[in-house]
């Protein structure tokens, strides 16, 4: 079905009644100007001798000009009569802790950051499996739903931080929910999560998940990130060691055994992330052990574009409108290099 892939653009149409405004303000100027220096119809065929210009039909014409070219940029296209892009791969639900204790630095340059350079990493090595995104802390987001376009799956992780989710927390359980509920449900197999946290808070939900996820046929590969011995947390706000309610520095460490129960369960592998290369290389390991299917994805899909439709005509549009004003500016400024722009505003 036909339809415009960029429909924002039509906003600018609002564009289109300011351009009024002006013409009838420019209509009412020119009509004190021509009071003031006499005769009204005497001055008009001394100043435009002949017939004068229709110059509601300019202005008619050039917004119709500006409204081909809004249209251009919406880019009006329908797909082709070829199928979308179908390829061998599984799906990949990545499940990512946001939570402000990603920021510690028991791991180098942080939490958050080496977790963003293995994802990185890990998307250029599976390029034939669809992707998704949660981000979780206190609550747990979905960012991108399962796609092929991992290119837009590296625009979300550059953006992501640790501030995009105000409630602080881990939930685990409420992150691997809404993996599973990302998922298509008739599908029993091709499935799997890879979950990426420090495992601070002790989720026991997330235990008693990971066995409904095996019963779906989900195998959740956890990355842990951090050290079991922890380090203290910093206030980015002021720069001061974070304390609790007695005063004692807050301590973040990783919860390994919580990571690896999980894993156990859904048959996955617990992997912590110390240097990204061999960390993908282990989770890409245990994901190939997953049977692949076909996955078709329609952003794929073929489209004609129709765009250049419009900009003929506006083309055509402009080129009547330069004719009409070139014989109008040979009669009253036959002198070369003058504009016509300034035209408009002299006798309007």
């Amino acid at each position: 079905m036909p339809h415009f892939e960029h429909p924002l653009y039509f906003l600018a149409l609002l564009l289109l009644p300011g351009i009024l405004f002006a013409y009838r303000w420019l209509m009412n100027r020119r009509k004190r100007t021509l009071e003031l220096l006499g005769d009204a119809a005497l001055v008009q065929k001394m100043v435009l001798p002949g017939k004068e210009p229709g110059l509601k039909t300019q202005l008619i014409f050039f917004a119709s000009v500006l409204a081909l070219l809004i249209t251009a940029l919406a880019d009006l296209s329908k797909p082709t009569s070829g199928d979308p892009i179908s390829r061998k791969g599984v799906d990949v639900m990545i499940a990512l802790d946001v939570s402000k204790s990603m920021q510690a630095t028991d791991v180098k340059p942080n939490r958050i950051e080496l977790a963003r350079q293995f994802l990185y990493q890990l998307l250029d090595e599976m390029p034939e499996n669809r992707v998704g995104l949660v981000v979780f802390a206190g609550h747990a987001y979905l960012q991108m739903p399962l796609t092929i376009d991992h290119g837009a799956a590296r625009l979300y992780l550059q953006q992501l931080s640790t501030e995009m989710v105000p409630t602080q927390g881990t939930v685990i359980g409420e992150a691997l929910q809404l993996c599973q509920n990302a998922f298509n449900s008739k599908d029993s197999k091709h499935k799997a999560i890879v979950l990426l946290t420090d495992g601070e808070d002790h989720d026991p939900h997330a235990l008693d998940l990971a066995n409904s996820l095996k019963k779906n046929g989900i195998m959740v590969n956890t990355v842990g990130i951090g050290s079991p011995e922890g380090t203290q947390l910093m206030d980015p706000a002021t720069n001061v060691i974070k304390v609790d309610k007695q005063g004692n520095p807050v301590i973040s460490k990783l919860n390994e055994e919580l990571l690896q129960n999980i894993a156990a369960r859904t048959e996955g592998r617990y992997e912590r992330l110390k240097e990204a290369t061999p960390s993908v290389n282990a989770v890409l390991q245990q994901l190939d052990r997953i049977e692949k299917t076909s996955l078709v994805d329609n952003t794929y899909r073929p489209y004609s574009h129709y765009y250049f439709i419009f900009l003929i005509l506006a083309l055509l549009m402009v080129l009547w409108l330069w004719i009409d004003f070139g014989a109008l500016r040979k009669i009253l400024l036959p002198k070369k290099g003058l504009s016509t722009l300034p035209l408009l505003f002299i006798f309007c």
